[in-house]
């Protein structure tokens, strides 16, 4: 072999090393370069000494931690300020009906024992009155407001029905104070010291009533201990509303004759109420005696007027009875005629309460689906919901 052709094989020799080297430098392991790295064929990376791969740039946003490795967080919850309250949408079941009627009950003289001479038509025990709040609850009603009847708020658990509770007067059995070691409180046998009692044993009754007013009583008004504001503040405070009952309980079909007699008996009445509570606004009013002028022209003043610079205006108007009302959605309610039923007196008479009571059934009554913000109907009745009366509630038939 010839000088020329070993000194060719030696530099071929030489190459093949070469790139035998560049080879194995290639194909090292990522991060075999890292001082202390004991990683061999067939181990998997140490994921955190392991430099990235990369997939796991750290210019590329590292994945979501899995479910797994997510640490449980508690949700906040919100106590329901509405004991017992339920919602449900299984219509076909319970059968909900948001036109039926709603039963308004009028309230006057509450005693503890009725005596002779008393009268027997308006007056009722406070015994008659706590087996009363028992039956109605058994039947499966539940209080409301007059604020949340007249916006059709009805906020009752899913198959009761609502009812509404009004006291006229300002009795003294129907609500008074009482001192006990310098604290006023409410009198316990009275109706609202009734009330009270019977939701701490049935919360989900609810507390509410309207208590319609004659300020020219003065101080006799709620008769007991405290003052005006004193009493009017404790029903606020608890939930519970005011509303007029004129000045001097006009009768407004022999009494009022004149615009003005109107307007100075109601706008007396809530002049003297700001005298109590600065901004106390009587926004229902119940008629004395049911009565109505006789010029159909003065029912205008009845909703709304100004007596010096007093401006009032009632958004609803209380007859004196004798059956349920419809519902405010529906096309045949008048807010300026709302009828009553009144409570049993010593002796009953027809349309009463004891004589609805049996006749207010679920077929006929407002039966709630628990949503205030939806007026479900079967769809027969669709036709009885005024759909411009829904005040952004949404209207669901099955």
């Amino acid at each position: 072999m010839n000088k020329r052709y070993r000194a060719a094989l030696a530099i071929l020799a030489i190459c093949l090393m070469i790139s035998g080297i560049m080879l194995t430098a290639c194909n090292k392991a990522p991060g075999s370069e890292i001082p202390g790295n004991t990683n061999t064929p067939g181990n998997t990376p140490d994921p955190v000494t392991a430099a990235p791969t990369p997939e796991a740039s750290p210019t590329i946003p590292a994945p979501a931690p899995t479910p797994e490795e997510t640490p449980d967080v508690a949700e906040p919850t919100v106590p329901d300020p509405r004991p017992g309250h339920l919602i449900r949408t299984d219509y076909e079941n319970f059968l909900p009906n948001e036109s039926g009627e709603i039963p308004i009950i009028m309230f006057h003289r509450f005693v503890e024992v009725f005596e002779p001479g008393m009268d027997k038509e308006f007056t009722t025990t406070f015994s008659e009155f706590e087996a009363m709040l028992e039956k109605l609850y058994e039947q499966g009603f539940r209080l409301i407001s007059m604020k949340d009847f007249i916006e059709c708020n009805i906020d009752v658990p899913a198959g009761t029905m609502p009812i509404v509770f009004t006291f006229d007067d300002g009795t003294e059995g129907q609500f008074n104070l009482i001192e006990e070691n310098g604290v006023l409180k409410v009198n316990p046998r009275s109706a609202v010291g009734i009330m009270m009692a019977f939701n701490e044993k049935h919360p989900d009754f609810g507390l509410k009533g309207i208590f319609y007013v004659n300020m020219d009583h003065g101080n006799n008004t709620f008769k007991g201990a405290g003052d005006l504001e004193d009493r009017f503040r404790f029903l606020l405070d608890n939930g519970l509303e005011l509303g007029t009952h004129t000045w001097g309980h006009i009768n407004f079909t022999t009494g009022a004759k004149t615009a003005d007699q109107i307007t100075e008996s109601i706008g007396r009445n809530q002049e003297a109420a700001y005298s109590v509570i600065p901004n106390l606004e009587f926004y229902s009013m119940a008629l004395p005696y049911g009565s109505l002028p006789k010029d159909k022209d003065l029912r205008a003043f009845l909703r709304e007027g100004t007596y010096k610079d007093i401006r009032y205006e009632h958004k609803s108007i209380l007859a004196v009875g004798a059956n349920p009302t419809k519902p405010p959605v529906s096309p045949d309610y008048n807010p300026e005629y709302i009828p009553r039923i009144r409570m049993q007196g010593i002796e009953p008479v027809a349309q009463d309460l004891t004589w609805w009571l049996p006749k207010m059934t679920a077929d006929r009554m407002f039966v709630s689906d628990g949503d205030p913000n939806t007026i479900v109907v079967p769809e027969s009745r669709k036709d009885r919901v005024d759909e411009s009366r829904l005040n952004g509630k949404i209207l669901i038939t099955y």
